[in-house]
């Protein structure tokens, strides 16, 4: 497809779209060699009703083209920058550089320093996670730029000791510390704590175990957590109000909870299970829905709900199994991937069921292996990690819950 071909279909996609995705993020990831211009992206993002954007770095080019669009932004500090930016003046001179020159034409609101850095059993680099996360805050502090654009870190969800039932979500004991510390930084500053939170590798993990239906927000019987009486019908929901469960046993009853990540792939290798169109058409199709309807978790139903779908493209040159090329919304020449099936006459308001699923429904069989995130090689080196046991824990669906849900 060529580029008058390419804005001819996103045209259309703007009248289907517009009003279906309320406070959507999308992650737009560059580990490719055939992407369109940044330019030739903004169209797209507004197709699709994405308000809100996930860069890995701070590409100028990106934040230059979409000035002016009104379009949020969330720009990445990597996990290679760390010690650097421990560096009062370090970060000084990189938040003047990349950050200051942008605004206000180009709506940053946040920072990400790192990603996932706690749960990569690297003191070298969670050692310098807080200082860094500090520095920067004091760089736009010094700008005058601190009310406008927040600092924060990515985390997996293996930071989880316990997730079964949401209500018992506790995190790892062995993270405690540098974890309080971040805690009280971000209640501190006001940021929000981002959760990268991938259903797919449960599924991934265990298929013959894992009831497909209940990571695609498709119809199924859910489960209940026996303390509260709440009652969950898809796993992402469950998922993150076990980390409201963690965080409130610390005290951080009222920090949000943003995921930050959160996506199926749509083809992967014979290993990897449940990675089709089909499932990952279901999958961000109806969270879309769900998203739309502004209704939050069953714990919190009446919070928003801010999630990064990832990704935006297909991604041909990351490294790994096939799956971590296919997680994008849409090809490089802008095509989609696979139909979201998604018109102004389906979408989902508050009271209204998605495949069966009724409102204030989730669920999270977190014990599963999970490093949770689909990587980003410009974020962190470490990120074939991903496929490895993190620690020592291992996320496994408990079998009561299985048999529960079949």
């Amino acid at each position: 497809m060529d580029f008058p071909e390419f804005f001819c279909y996103v045209s259309i996609l703007a009248c289907l779209f517009p009003i279906m995705v309320n406070s959507i993020g999308i992650n737009y990831g560059q580990i490719a060699n055939n992407l369109p211009s940044p330019e030739d992206v903004v169209p797209l993002v507004k197709s699709i009703g994405a308000t809100k954007v996930k860069l890995y770095d701070a590409d100028p080019r990106v934040l230059k083209a979409f000035a002016n669009t009104d379009v949020e932004f969330m720009v990445g500090l990597g996990n290679e920058y760390l010690d650097k930016m421990r560096d009062p003046t370090n970060a000084q001179a990189w938040v003047k550089e990349n950050i200051q020159p942008h605004l206000p034409a180009t709506k940053i609101t946040s920072i990400f320093v790192g990603n996932e850095v706690l749960t990569l059993n690297d003191t070298s680099l969670s050692d310098c996670l807080l200082p860094a996360m500090q520095s920067v805050h004091a760089a736009l502090l010094n700008f005058g730029l601190d009310k406008q654009v927040t600092v924060t870190t990515t985390h997996s969800l293996a930071i989880l000791q316990t997730s079964y039932p949401p209500s018992a979500g506790a995190f790892r004991e062995d993270l405690m510390d540098p974890l309080c510390e971040t805690l009280n930084f971000h209640q501190k500053t006001g940021s929000p704590f981002l959760i990268n939170a991938y259903p797919y590798f449960a599924y991934k993990g265990n298929p013959e175990q894992v009831p497909l239906d209940f990571v695609l927000f498709q119809p199924n019987q859910g489960v209940t957590d026996p303390q509260t009486h709440l009652h969950y019908d898809n796993m992402l929901y469950a998922q993150i109000d076990a980390v409201y469960s963690a965080l409130a046993s610390l005290g951080y009853k009222k920090l949000p909870v943003h995921i930050s990540e959160t996506g199926w792939p749509s083809k992967g290798d014979e290993d990897e299970a449940g990675a089709t169109p089909e499932n990952a058409e279901k999958y961000n199709g109806n969270l879309i829905k769900l998203m739309s309807g502004k209704t939050g978790t069953p714990m919190r139903p009446n919070s928003d709900l801010n999630i990064y779908i990832f990704a935006l493209f297909n991604e041909n040159m990351k490294p790994g199994p096939t799956s971590e090329r296919n997680y994008g919304l849409f090809k490089p020449d802008g095509t989609p991937a696979y139909p979201l099936g998604i018109t102004p006459n389906n979408v989902v308001g508050r009271n209204t069921t998605v495949g069966g699923g009724s409102f204030g429904n989730a669920v999270t069989n977190p014990y599963y292996p999970m490093s949770s995130s689909t990587g980003y090689m410009s974020i962190s080196s470490a990120r074939q990690q991903r496929y490895q046991l993190l620690g020592h824990v291992v996320l496994m669906v408990p079998l009561l819950i299985i048999k529960t849900l079949v």
